[in-house]
């Protein structure tokens, strides 16, 4: 839609206004929008002709006919959302108002290539939608989130570090060999800050989530905009060199790195034994909340770890929240008392005076959450609902 035109002068403007779920009349409309009610008319017929609002019971009378009210009908179609990490994944197929009606998840490797992933997203939603009464047909947008740098404007991951053959795959064409759809891509720290964001934090403009699991990484929301950086490679954290971490090597190649010491991974090498070897970051919360004082005392030192590199973050940003999330947020009475007790210490007391440092509110559903707003937002863009009509 071009920034000159009114938000509301089309069917798909007008939709926008249905999203928040209030339902609203055809004289409402008119007075809020200042179209003319023939022009409303016509917009309203269009949209109930895609099915995307529906007729609801009518208005409270005043006095004299009541006026048919119409509402946003989130089932008129569905998304796809994949989160894919280091060692899982899992697709869900949620409505347009981003509820959860499926899913489907499982351990999985990254490191096993992007087409036998693809495969396994698009599998899976064949499985999941006839028992919710949809095909394929019916998916109006995707959107996955992976665990490495994209390129958001073509959906193609960049150098991912812990994803190999991934590089520069064309993940959205793989998609719409079966799926007609726009398909949305994002460093799954991205998806979760997002999914966090619409989750606990609505009235919240500036955030940062980091995610801390097999690896370390931060999505960073600014003036109400996540900000993806000239390359899609904002929030990279994990590979901010550590003093203390100088010569222990990282699998991006570098040493130093705050993963290489602060990661669930790292963590999990650490606490390993030759009669008891970790694999994953879930074996490093297990033995913390069995009380394990070795294990709790690496987690807490993870959070101090965190919590420098954090603080060169909350003074260049200022955030008023940091929520800290992923598989080893799952100790996060150990985690998040170390990021603040190093951040609130170090920072400047303008930077921390409203500054909430927290667990995640949306935990394992972040991803999904964020990756259903994806795939919503562009489903029901104006642009799109006006190639949908022909437009």
């Amino acid at each position: 839609m071009a920034p000159s035109e009114p938000p509301a002068s089309s069917a798909g403007g007008l939709l926008q206004l249905f999203r928040d779920g209030e339902p609203r009349t055809r004289a409402h409309l008119a007075q809020v929008t200042g179209l003319s009610r023939p022009t409303v008319a016509q917009r309203i017929d269009q949209l109930i002709e895609l099915g995307l609002i529906a007729p609801v019971a009518d208005a409270a009378s005043t006095g004299g006919r009541p006026s048919a009210q119409l509402a946003f009908n989130p089932r008129a179609r569905v998304v796809l959302a994949a989160d894919l990490g280091a060692l899982h994944a899992r697709v869900a197929v949620t409505d347009l108002r981003g509820e959860l009606l499926a899913e489907i998840s499982t351990p999985r490797e990254i490191s096993s290539g992007p087409e036998a992933a693809i495969s396994w997203i698009l599998d899976s939603a064949e499985e999941l939608l006839p028992g919710l009464g949809y095909d394929l047909s019916h998916v109006a947008g995707v959107g996955i989130g992976v665990p490495g740098p994209v390129e958001f404007s073509t959906g193609r991951p960049i150098n991912p570090p812990i994803m190999p053959g991934w590089d520069r795959f064309d993940i959205p064409s793989a998609i719409r060999s079966r799926i007609d759809a726009p398909v949305l891509v994002d460093n799954d720290v991205n998806i979760m800050a997002l999914g966090e964001l619409a989750t606990a934090w609505s009235g919240v403009t500036d955030l940062i989530f980091v995610k801390v699991a097999s690896g370390i990484g931060a999505g960073i929301v600014s003036g109400g905009s996540l900000r993806r950086g000239a390359n899609g490679a904002a929030g990279d954290i994990g590979h901010i060199a550590l003093a203390r971490a100088a010569d222990t090597p990282c699998p991006c190649g570098n040493r130093g790195c705050l993963e290489a010491v602060a990661s669930g991974r790292a963590l999990a090498r650490a606490l390993s034994t030759p009669e008891a070897p970790l694999h994953r970051p879930s074996a490093v919360v297990a033995l913390a909340k069995a009380g394990d004082v070795h294990a709790i005392q690496l987690i807490r030192q993870a959070g101090r770890d965190i919590g420098e590199v954090l603080t060169a973050c909350v003074s260049i940003m200022n955030p008023s929240a940091i929520v800290i999330g992923g598989t080893m947020a799952q100790a996060a009475e150990h985690l998040v008392a170390g990021v603040r007790e190093v951040v609130y210490a170090r920072s400047i007391p303008l930077s921390t005076e409203q500054l909430t440092i927290a667990p995640s509110v949306a935990a394992g559903n972040a991803a999904i959450y964020g990756a259903a707003q994806l795939a919503i937002d562009a489903a029901l863009a104006p642009e799109r609902i006006a190639a949908a009509l022909g437009g």
